[in-house]
Order: structure tokens, then C-alpha cells, then sequence
């Protein structure tokens, strides 16, 4: 075998064909590193749908590698541990790596920057021990990098999103009309709130199905052998694997769903979890498409007539916008944002989340359908599961694991940032100018799950009601003087303020007792 010039580390949320990994690569000197190993879907209690479509993924890209002529050297995971890999138990990345230098022998490692500060640390200490240069690569998948980001926030008390959208707007002339924002306007919020009424959705189109080839479900095979105690089940697999099935998913939303996407991206529905939502954040988010073509897409369709601009700028938005802003906000603040906690929350997470086994509607539906595939879209997760568990008092820690792990496309660069600032509000307004709390009231306008729910969302006392209510007023009294300074809470506070002592104080009570009943029933440990 010649001697290897260049490791070439490949991670699992990296497989990305125009990676600038691969522009100097020498097919003659240098090979492709691959790794499974099972510490990556046990650092937390990883949903079996995230491993299999990770390990599908991979899979699937090493195969496409190897066609085009390149030496991929891939460890494939075991249907039971072979100890070779193991630290302290846990097989982790680290040791699989220090186990291919040892047999490979290379002169240096390259890698792309990582999702995670965790995998960065452990590449850069690998790298030092082995006395190896680490090459690490701006990833060239996103429309801009870190210090771009930093590049925007230095100097600015306060940054938000729709200010770093509207630059990269500018800058990558995306809807935009001669240096206006197509349509007059940034952003369509107002019409981009509708809920479905009484009757419902209709009858909804189904997404598109990738259905496993032999790869697939060989993985489907080892995840329910190896990691068969894990969450969730695999039945129902059917996630884009490759380019071709990623891009053939992302044609189909745009002619099937997009066009009513803005309208209806709030709106919620019992036993509907996909309706007018793109489930590309996965295939996006191990780089099996690039943002770029998903936006041209989306643009496309708004030229063409084929969709309206409501729609397609709020699409755009959370690609082109919130997905840049997220990992801008993760890089310049990790590794001390993991522990930020400005709420001071500290209850254990409720052990429903991990069976789904609750008489709250809203959460039985949101949480059972997690855990069928591995999805729920961004009003499930902030609003009702990421809700609850703010107004209870969750460690943001606890619910940041929980978020990591069940979710098909939880990467923690877009991931961390998402819950622990922007659903939990435990970073202090970093991320939002405001905790996204309210009443059960907001979950029956915007669903119908209350409904069929045992509990009443205008009632905060008694035994009907709603525990969101309850708890949505013991919040705002508990945290009333660090919220007093926000002005976007002034209203509630004042509503807060309306009520007559005697009532607060029975809010209050049934929401400790509420807590204690929870608390009872533990957390799922990590495996």
C-alpha cells in the first residue's frame, strides 16, 4: 500500500460530494477515514431512527466514493461490540481515530470544520497526541462561515436574526429587487399564521417515500439488534439516504407543499405530522443537499407562479436565515453556552417524554409521534413539547439531551441553539428577545388537540385545568422581576398583575403540586 500522505476524516453530518475536503485530495496518497462507532448514538439515548439514518447515510456515501476511484478506509459498526475502540466503556470517535492512525500511519489529518464543539476537541487533542497538523476547513456547505458571524455581531448590544437575514439577503441577492426585498417587505409573518379551523386539513398529499434498498435495511437489522433499548421504532423508515432521493424529496415539497407552507407552517393537527413541512432539515443537515439549490428551489417556484412570496420568503427564511444564525450563535459562544441556565431551572425531565404515556393531548400526540419517526416540525418542539417543559422548570441541560437525541436531524451546532436559547430561554435573550411562553389557549387556537383532551386550556385551578395554563402563570410569577425589564413582556405582566392574590397563590399551588407529581415519575437515564 503506498504511504498515506493525508488522512481524510469524513464525519457522519459531512457528506457533502463538493466538500472542500476533497479539492486537494490525491487519489494516490491520501485516504478517506469513515467511522461508526457506537458512542455517537450513546452520548445521549439516541432515537433508532437518528443512528439508522446516519449509518444509512454513511453508508450510502461511502459506496459513491468508492465508485468514483477514491480509497475509503470505513469502519462499519458491529451487531455487537468488539471492545477495540473502547474508552472507559464507551466506544468512542477519539479511539476509533487514534486506532487508524496507529494502522494507517498518515503525515497529517484534514477535516472539515465539525457540528459539534465536542467532535472539534477531540480531533485537535487526537491530532496533538499523535503529533500530527490537523487541517481544519471552513465547511463550505453553509452561505457563511463563524467569523462571518462574529464578523456582524461585534459591536451590536443585541443580535437578532431578521438583521443578520436581511444581510445575507443583500449580500447573496436572494429576493431581492434592486436592492429592495421583493414585494416590499422583509418578511410576511402576519400571513403566515394560519391555523386549519374546525374541519381541519383535508385530505393531505403525503410526502414523498424513500423506501430502504439493501443497505438501508441491513442498518434497520443492526440498530434494532445493537441498540434495541434505545427510543423509537423503525417501521415507518422511509428518510432520503442518498443525493438522489434528497433531491427527488425536495422536488416533491416544492410542488406539493410549499405553496401552502407559509400559511399553514404554524398550524398543528392530531395524527398529522408531516402536512405542508419539508422533512429535508435531515438530508440538509448531513449535507446531502446543499442550501443553495433548496433556496434557488423555493425561488424558482415564486418566479414561476407556482407559489406564493409568503410562503417562499418564509421557507427561505429558515434556511437562508435562521440556519446560518443558529450556527453563528453556537460557534461564538461554545463551549460555555452548553451550560448556560439564566432561569435557574433544575427539574428532572418528566419520563412521558420518553414513552409518550401522558393524558395531555398535545403532548401524547407531539411526543408520540417523535418517537414513531424521529420528527416533529418547529411549532411541535417550541410550542408544546419545548413549552411544557420551559414553564415546569426542566434543567435546559436535560432538555437540550433529550432534543439531541430524538430528532432524525439533531446536529448540536443547529440543535443546541434551538432549544436551550430559543425554546427554554435559558441563555437570557442571546437568541430571543423573549421567553416563548404562553397559556393552553395558543395550542387550541393553532390545533385541535384540545379538544380531545381531558384538561381545559381557559382554566389555570382545578381539576380541569390545563397544566400549560397553570404553569404559563406560576412562570411569569416566578420570574416576574427578571422579566419586568422586557418590554415584549409587559403585556403579560400586566394580565399577570390583574389577577387577585388569592388566585396566584392557587396557581402557584397547583403547579408545585403538578412538579412533585412529575418528579415522581423519573427521567430515562442516559444509556
Amino acid at each position: 500500500m503506498p504511504k498515506t500522505k493525508t488522512l481524510t476524516i469524513v464525519l457522519g453530518d459531512q457528506l457533502d460530494r463538493e466538500s472542500a475536503i476533497f479539492d486537494d485530495f490525491d487519489p494516490q496518497h491520501d485516504i478517506i477515514w469513515m467511522a461508526e462507532v457506537a458512542g455517537e448514538s450513546t452520548h445521549v439515548w439516541s432515537h433508532k431512527v437518528r443512528t439508522a439514518f446516519f449509518l444509512s447515510a454513511m453508508r450510502h456515501f461511502r459506496d459513491e466514493l468508492r465508485e468514483a476511484g477514491r480509497r475509503v478506509d470505513y469502519r462499519e459498526l458491529p451487531a455487537k461490540s468488539d471492545g477495540r475502540t473502547k474508552v472507559g466503556g464507551e466506544e468512542t470517535l477519539a479511539a476509533a481515530l487514534r486506532d487508524a492512525i496507529d494502522r494507517l500511519k498518515p503525515e497529517r489529518l484534514a477535516v472539515v470544520h465539525p457540528g459539534y464543539w465536542r467532535v472539534q476537541d477531540d480531533m485537535r487533542r487526537v491530532a496533538e497526541e499523535a503529533g500530527l497538523e490537523l487541517v481544519e476547513l471552513d465547511d463550505s456547505h453553509f452561505y457563511t462561515t463563524p467569523a462571518d458571524f462574529a464578523a456582524h455581531a461585534e459591536g451590536r448590544k443585541q443580535v437578532r436574526l431578521e438583521y443578520f437575514y436581511r444581510e445575507l439577503r443583500k449580500r447573496f441577492n436572494v429576493l431581492m429587487d434592486e436592492g429592495d426585498p421583493v414585494g416590499g417587505a422583509w418578511n410576511f409573518d402576519k400571513e403566515n399564521r394560519g391555523a386549519f379551523g374546525k374541519k381541519g386539513p383535508g385530505a393531505l398529499r403525503q410526502p414523498r417515500r424513500s423506501n430502504p434498498d439493501n443497505t438501508t435495511q441491513a442498518v434497520v437489522d443492526l440498530v434494532n439488534e445493537r441498540f434495541a433499548d434505545h427510543p423509537g421504532e423503525l417501521d415507518d423508515f422511509d428518510w432520503p439516504v442518498t443525493v438522489g432521493d434528497a433531491r427527488r424529496a425536495l422536488t416533491d415539497f416544492v410542488k406539493h407543499r410549499l405553496p401552502d407552507f407559509g400559511n399553514y407552517q404554524d398550524a398543528m393537527w392530531t395524527d398529522q405530522p408531516w402536512l405542508y413541512h419539508s422533512r429535508l432539515s435531515a438530508a440538509l443537515n448531513v449535507k446531502l443537499l446543499n442550501p443553495r439549490e433548496v433556496v434557488e428551489a423555493a425561488v424558482a417556484a415564486y418566479h414561476a407562479g407556482d407559489a406564493p412570496l409568503a410562503a417562499v420568503e418564509g421557507f427561505v427564511r429558515q434556511i437562508l436565515g435562521w440556519r446560518e444564525y443558529v450556527r453563528g450563535v453556537y460557534w461564538n459562544h461554545m463551549p460555555a453556552y452548553l451550560d448556560r441556565n439564566t432561569l435557574g431551572a433544575d427539574q428532572p425531565l418528566p419520563a412521558f417524554y420518553w414513552t409518550g404515556e401522558t393524558d395531555m393531548a398535545c403532548l401524547r400526540d407531539a411526543v408520540g409521534q417523535t418517537l414513531r419517526y424521529g420528527y416533529a416540525h418547529h411549532i411541535q418542539r417550541l410550542m408544546v413539547t419545548g413549552l411544557f417543559a420551559m414553564l415546569l422548570g426542566v434543567d435546559p441541560r436535560r432538555v437540550h439531551e433529550w432534543y439531541l437525541a430524538v430528532y432524525v436531524d439533531a446536529i448540536e451546532w443547529v440543535e443546541l441553539p434551538n432549544t436551550l436559547g430559543m425554546s427554554q430561554y435559558a441563555d437570557g435573550g442571546l437568541m430571543a428577545s423573549k421567553p416563548y411562553c404562553a397559556t393552553g389557549k395558543y395550542i387550541d387556537r393553532m390545533s385541535n388537540y384540545c379538544g380531545g383532551c381531558v384538561y381545559d386550556p381557559a382554566k389555570a385551578i382545578g381539576d380541569e385545568a390545563c397544566p400549560f395554563t397553570t404553569l404559563y402563570w406560576d412562570f411569569l410569577a416566578r420570574h416576574r422581576d427578571r422579566l419586568a425589564g422586557n418590554n415584549r413582556m409587559a403585556m403579560q405582566l400586566k394580565n399577570l398583575d390583574r389577577k387577585a392574590p388569592d388566585e396566584v397563590a392557587a396557581i402557584r399551588r397547583q403547579a408545585d403540586a403538578l412538579r412533585e407529581r412529575l418528579a415522581e415519575a423519573p427521567d430515562k437515564p442516559r444509556a
